[in-house]
């Protein structure tokens, strides 16, 4: 037997109106009668008819994220805490967030089409921004509600959450110069990507302020994974001059890139020094300890989540603009003798 809104009025003498707004906290319902509702409700075994209140309120509650079948999506621990924080403040005020794989044989944009037709979503949450990005050109196109993970480089004005690449990496760099590291390698990521392009605008500014010599064979571009890393690792210290240091695009190609020095008999820490971007759990255990550029993923998430939930409900924004700064963390890969 399904219980109604019907039933729980009988029940405790009030109308299904106030039945109904006591269950959904409006202020014009007494405390105790919304307290005496709601206990009815729970020991008659009501349970609200959510599609109903979704066409009532014409709002879908559910929010879309549409990921490229290439790169390491899910499997990137940064990516994965960043979306547990959007999942998190979404799920706190009773939305929905459904994730798809974009199909690698259609168009991008007709997953986009598909999705915000018939309003199936009331918004989308846009992650690793490139430089020239189609995707939020077609949603501002189409009046759709969106925050993105990352800036474009296009003009184009659009909420978004995004961490200070370009500082990240002058910190990065300035610290392995302070070590004395004169020959600094860059393993980077698809220059499509906009993160990808601030951090390379800052290890050029820093290797420049820092009076470092430009040596374009030591930046090598690779899969933002530790396979990728591995790689470009690989391919670096094949060279007849390697370099003694290495900044990465994020910390799994790091990982990748110590994998390959040890393989090649090298001591990271001490022959060469090595430094990532993120600090993902595996950067506190890895062996060594690895020098990286934290992001606080979580609290990006959130930030995202409660921008995106925001423009859904129609509600103007406080801040359109987030940019986050990082900070440095030094561990044994980039200096092993200062933790022995």
């Amino acid at each position: 037997m399904t219980i109604t809104l019907k039933d729980i009025a009988r029940r405790v003498n009030r109308s299904v109106t106030t039945v109904s707004r006591a269950l959904h906290d409006y202020d014009d319902v007494n405390e105790e009668t919304r307290e005496l509702v709601k206990r009815t409700a729970r020991e008659l075994g009501y349970m609200p008819n959510v599609v109903a209140q979704r066409l009532q309120k014409r709002r879908a509650d559910t929010l879309g994220l549409i990921l490229s079948t290439s790169g390491p999506r899910l499997s990137d621990p940064h990516f994965g805490e960043v979306l547990a924080g959007v999942s998190d403040e979404v799920a706190q005020v009773g939305f929905d967030l459904l994730i798809s794989i974009s199909d690698p044989s259609l168009d991008e944009l007709e997953l986009y089409r598909q999705k915000i037709s018939g309003r199936r979503v009331d918004g989308v949450l846009v992650v690793r921004t490139r430089c020239h990005d189609e995707r939020v050109e077609f949603l501002l196109r189409h009046n759709v509600p969106f925050v993105a993970y990352g800036r474009t480089l296009d003009g184009r004005d659009f909420p978004y959450v995004d961490v200070d690449h370009a500082a990240g990496m002058r910190a990065s760099v300035q610290h392995l110069s302070d070590l004395g590291h004169r020959r600094i390698g860059f393993v980077t990521g698809s220059p499509d990507f906009t993160l990808v392009h601030y951090q390379m605008e800052g290890f050029r500014q820093a290797m420049t302020a820092c009076a470092l010599p430009a040596d374009e064979s030591l930046v090598v571009e690779a899969d933002l994974t530790q396979r990728g890393g591995y790689g470009a690792g690989q391919a670096l210290f094949s060279q007849s001059d390697p370099p003694t240091a290495i900044v990465t695009s994020n910390d799994l190609m790091a990982l990748g890139v110590m994998s390959a020095a040890q393989d090649q008999g090298l001591d990271v820490g001490r022959d060469i020094a090595v430094s990532g971007f993120d600090d993902i759990p595996l950067a506190e255990t890895s062996h060594p300890t690895l020098t990286t550029v934290r992001q606080p993923a979580h609290r990006l998430g959130q930030l995202l989540g409660h921008m995106l939930v925001g423009l859904a409900r129609g509600e103007p924004l406080s801040e359109q603009h987030v940019l986050i700064q990082p900070s440095l963390i030094i561990r044994q890969s980039t200096d092993l003798d200062l933790w022995l």
